[in-house]
């Protein structure tokens, strides 16, 4: 549309040049009734959406949204939670439009409950997950810090995930532990966030010596602020595979479906792996 209106208002600008002065004044009316137009066609079409968002994709959508408000001239107004509070709010009637879920389990189950559109969803990023330190040299490269069971004797007194019935890195981190054999001789020192989110806070603030977060997360982070971490092996854990999925009320909005096409963007899939997804 923009490309449009600039080609026919560059050849009445021209045109307007080679005519006299009396015939300008017609030309130059036309001009204004082709700028007023595009302008209301553009406010005509232009839609506003909401977004359901699980908290590990957070500084990712920051980078995006600029980037898809800019080349839709829709507005994206975003909501983030850990993925089964979303999933619950949209039960209990949230008005979201679209659902960028942690995990495949829960937009699955949505398009099963008749709350969302079973061929809109996808894979739009597969997470991994990390155990991070804020405090340099703690953890060493390859996990021996748990495996080896020197975490104890380096003093740490907590250990944080996200909770896994809600959060699906937080399942991640439960499954790795597990896969360790560590559930008992870690439990007396796990703490629990919310989302992936407070548990970022949690080791950012020095309140847990090490938490399991998600890589995205870390690589947000200045190189001199990263501290220490082993990246978990895919192997200990389920996949975590993140699917979006367009809800109910999103149907016929063009704003939700333009931005479920934008995430499955060259553009937008190449800025989500350089923040550390898959």
């Amino acid at each position: 549309m923009r490309k449009t209106h600039f080609i026919i208002t560059e050849a009445i600008s021209r045109l307007a040049k080679q005519q006299k002065p009396r015939f300008k004044v017609r030309i130059y009316c036309l001009f204004f009734l082709v700028s007023l137009s595009a302008c209301v066609s553009s406010a005509t079409q232009a839609e506003q959406l909401t977004a359901a968002i699980a908290a590990n994709f957070a500084g990712t959508i920051k980078q995006l949204k600029p980037l898809f408000e800019h080349e839709s001239g829709h507005r994206l107004i975003t909501s983030f939670a850990s993925s089964g509070t979303l999933f619950a709010q949209i039960h209990n009637g949230a008005p979201f439009d679209v659902f960028l879920s942690a995990d495949e389990q829960r937009p699955q189950q949505l398009i099963r409950d008749g709350l969302a559109i079973a061929d809109s969803s996808f894979i739009y990023a597969s997470g991994k997950l990390v155990l991070w330190s804020s405090q340099p040299e703690l953890i060493d490269p390859q996990g021996n810090i748990l495996r080896d069971g020197l975490w104890q004797e380096k003093g740490i007194h907590h250990i944080a995930l996200a909770n896994p019935k809600t959060a699906p890195y937080g399942r991640a981190a439960l499954q790795t532990i597990e896969t360790m054999q560590l559930v008992d001789t870690i439990s007396d020192y796990r703490v629990t966030g919310q989302n992936i989110a407070q548990t970022f806070q949690f080791v950012a603030s020095g309140n847990a010596q090490l938490g399991f977060i998600a890589q995205a997360q870390l690589l947000a982070l200045p190189e001199s602020e990263r501290g220490s971490y082993w990246r978990v092996p895919k192997e200990m854990h389920s996949p975590i595979q993140q699917m979006a999925v367009m809800l109910n009320r999103g149907r016929e909005n063009s704003a939700a479906e333009a931005f479920l096409n934008f995430l499955q963007s060259p553009q937008a899939q190449s800025i989500i792996r350089a923040r550390g997804y898959r």
